[in-house]
């Protein structure tokens, strides 16, 4: 079985994503979209919350997709259709977000399980009598453990669901973070032979899913503006609006951007380097939800009164990305530039003062401190050699 096994493996010479896995990411334009309107109606802390812990679980369905697609080959015929039963089971979860906490909360909950360990299972079962299926079971059983309550939350309501299932996500998430111990195998750390990662596939996978991400707020841009007048201030909204999308791709792609494979193949601990990098990009994508908010908002209603929550989105939500990509510089040079630490500041300083200026010129804020955070960027590289990674240690 295992010369067999071995068959399904990636070949490490051919690193780049295949179709297959941008197909499967198309899935996420709907998935976010539906985390930005659960976010949008009402606008308050719950729905936040709430927001956050559905957004932890698809991301988890998207980086253990990313990471199976990075030890098994997607050509072959039967990772194709693991791959897009996955994707199915993500399209039935993200159509199930907006009632997620409502009556659909079993149907959510029981295909996020079906889904994490069905594709874990039938991984393990393909690579029996190999090595590499060790990387397998560790997501395996803690997706088992997981599943409790992720299922005792789905038969309750309200509060008590909110909590089972944020410990449902923290058990994953924590789980991740040291190493996915496992009974009998030890944390992955300690078994690097297990995971042969491919930094430049996965660096890949996570510039093609922040891109998507984006697609999120062009999307959006385009279809609130469509169906509003075109009035002068709406027009100057989006103009806003895609000069702020168009800003967070450039300070994205920014030096780190482009070196990720490079900073988990010179790190010494490649596992570790690729979770940190996990991390780093749920954040930047956790900023996009609420920036997704924000556009529709603007749009809709450029002048009149900014309500708290409308500043909370317009201004978090760049907040977030830029806190996120400084985590990823981070694990890519090992420092973080003191634009990312003003620019972060500077946003949550104008947040009391945001309450007099309407939605429009709010938004207007962080669109300038993301343009002084890229050229800041452009300064700061100008007439230096290109700077090599250097994670930390």
């Amino acid at each position: 079985m295992a010369s067999g096994a071995a068959a399904l493996l990636r070949i490490p010479e051919k690193p780049r994503a295949t179709f297959l896995e941008l197909f499967f990411d198309l899935v996420f334009v709907f998935a976010l979209a539906g985390l930005s309107q659960g976010l949008l109606d009402p606008l308050n802390l719950s729905d936040a919350f709430q927001t956050l812990v559905l957004l932890l679980a698809l991301w988890s369905v998207w980086t253990n997709t990313a990471g199976l697609t990075d030890r098994l080959d997607p050509q072959q015929p039967l990772i194709q259709l693991l791959v897009l039963a996955t994707m199915l089971g993500t399209l039935m979860m993200a159509a199930a977000v907006p009632e997620a906490f409502g009556e659909h909360g079993l149907f959510f909950a029981g295909t996020y399980v079906a889904t994490q360990i069905g594709r874990g299972a039938v991984a393990v079962l393909l690579l029996r009598g190999h090595t590499a299926r060790a990387a397998f079971v560790r997501p395996l059983f803690w997706f088992g453990v997981s599943a409790v309550p992720w299922i005792a939350g789905a038969v309750t309501h309200d509060t008590a669901r909110a909590i089972l299932w944020a410990l449902a996500v923290a058990v994953e998430y924590a789980a991740l973070s040291l190493g996915l111990p496992t009974p009998r195998l030890g944390p992955a750390f300690t078994r690097a032979a297990e995971f042969e990662v491919s930094g430049e596939h996965l660096a890949e996978r996570y510039r093609q899913l922040f891109i998507i991400a984006l697609g999120e707020l062009i999307l959006v841009t385009g279809l609130t503006f469509s169906r509003s007048e075109f009035t002068p201030l709406r027009i100057a909204a989006v103009l806003v609006a895609f000069a702020t999308t168009a800003l967070l791709w450039r300070i994205y792609i920014h030096r780190a951007g482009g070196l990720l494979a490079e900073a988990i193949a010179a790190a010494p601990d490649p596992i570790r380097a690729t979770i940190s990098a996990v991390y780093a990009h749920l954040v930047m994508v956790a900023g996009i939800v609420p920036s997704a908010v924000a556009v529709e908002l603007v749009i809709e209603h450029p002048s009149g009164h900014a309500q708290p929550a409308w500043i909370a989105v317009i201004l978090g939500g760049p907040a977030l990305f830029v806190a996120g990509r400084g985590m990823f510089e981070y694990s890519v040079f090992g420092r973080v530039s003191r634009s990312r630490v003003i620019g972060v500041l500077l946003l949550a300083a104008i947040s009391p003062a945001a309450i007099f200026l309407p939605p429009l010129g709010v938004a207007i804020a962080p669109a300038l401190i993301l343009a002084w955070i890229a050229v800041s960027d452009a300064n700061r590289a100008r007439g230096r050699p290109p700077e090599e990674p250097s994670p930390p240690r």
